[in-house]
């Protein structure tokens, strides 16, 4: 154990007195935290429209104001030519048209009934999903408004009861959705200082050649893998414990469940991730090729892992493949103890898992550096 306390004296002395090292350690994974959790949002404001209003009647500018109430919504544009309104749509100027025809409120008073064409710009189809989803509801609570006006007090008494519907939505009440980034983006962080940092130290002792004359002297293979990974490991955690803190002071995340637990969790991960660190070291002989694989690794596991979307709506094959993923299972894992507070038996398969990877990585890992004088 004096042997293993000495090799992590030594890394934190090194590791703190390089100058460039410190700021990819605390400076920037907060900044990361800080813009991405901000950027990284699917929810729709400030929605750009272009009102085709050629009806210019009191029933289409009731419309028209539900729009300008509301804060999804940014009118950039009134015209009456539908052409102009494409035009400006094809320089992506405007997100949605919204086509009043003329004899709108002409058609709803005489036909009880009335067209308005929608026109969304669907490059990104989610994107356009969404907004044709606020339109539509926005629509059809004025349709409401309107059906209730022309039929008037005698009509709606004499209607049959309708169905009044509350939502009340669970772990997310408010259906904010910096409380479902900032958990991903924990585990991010969480997992570039991990494995960075722990496979960079080791290829980086290749470069200097210092490497050489630590496999000349009497200190064990283990000794060595543990005094270079642990200290990585409490750096990480001291990162996750940061990056909670700045997550409840500047977004004010919810933590229902047990720090101890999370913390648990993200030790166990940790040893994942470090083993994966380790060995692409093994593997890499520079610090580039090394960048260029922990990289290309880090990118498919977390695009896989549920940051966005959730993986059961991805394809078969994809949720197959998604169970190799250990990014997954800590992600799904760190999400479930801060927002629903679930316990220790709620989160035991994601923990088996991370054990099972934490055991088969590591002896990989250990298993293919190889001390030799």
């Amino acid at each position: 154990m004096r042997t293993i306390f000495y090799i992590i004296r030594k890394e934190f002395i090194q590791v703190f007195r390089n100058k460039s090292m410190l700021p990819i350690i605390f400076v920037v994974p907060i900044v990361q935290l800080i813009i991405l959790v901000n950027a990284a949002t699917m929810e729709m404001k400030h929605i750009r429209l272009s009102i085709v209003d050629l009806d210019m009647s009191g029933t289409s500018e009731k419309l028209i104001s539900k729009f300008k109430g509301s804060p999804f919504y940014v009118i950039n544009q009134y015209t009456f030519s539908i052409k102009e309104a494409e035009d400006e749509m094809m320089k992506g100027n405007i997100d949605a048209i919204i086509h009043i025809s003329s004899g709108f409120e002409k058609n709803i008073t005489r036909e009880n009934s009335g067209k308005i064409q929608i026109i969304i710009n669907a490059i990104n189809g989610t994107v356009a999903g969404i907004t044709n989803a606020y339109i539509q509801n926005m629509i059809a609570v004025y349709n409401v408004e309107v059906v209730t006006n022309i039929a008037g007090k005698s009509a709606v008494s004499n209607s049959p009861a309708s169905i009044n519907i509350t939502n009340s939505y669970w772990y997310n009440p408010q259906l904010n959705y910096k409380n479902f980034m900032v958990p991903a983006v924990l585990a991010i962080l969480v997992t570039m200082i991990g494995m960075i940092l722990s496979g960079l130290n080791l290829v980086r002792e290749k470069e200097l050649g210092t490497i050489e004359q630590i496999n000349v002297t009497p200190i064990r293979k283990y000794q060595f893998i543990a005094g270079k990974l642990i200290p990585f490991w409490i750096i990480a955690l001291l990162e996750l414990a940061f990056g909670i803190t700045i997550g409840k002071l500047l977004f004010n995340i919810p933590i229902l469940g047990s720090l101890w637990l999370l913390f648990g969790v993200a030790a166990l991960y940790l040893l994942v991730v470090l083993g994966l660190g380790l060995l692409v070291s093994t593997m890499a002989n520079t610090q580039q090729q090394a960048m260029f694989v922990m990289f290309f690794i880090m990118l498919i596991c977390i695009m896989m892992s549920g940051i966005f979307t959730s993986v059961e709506t991805m394809p078969d094959w994809a949720q197959v493949v998604d169970r190799l993923n250990p990014i997954y299972y800590f992600m799904r894992s760190v999400r479930m103890i801060l927002l629903k507070g679930s316990g220790f038996k709620d989160i035991l398969n994601e923990i088996i898992s991370l054990a099972l990877f934490a055991a088969v990585i590591l002896r990989l890992a250990v298993w293919r550096y190889r001390k030799t004088a």
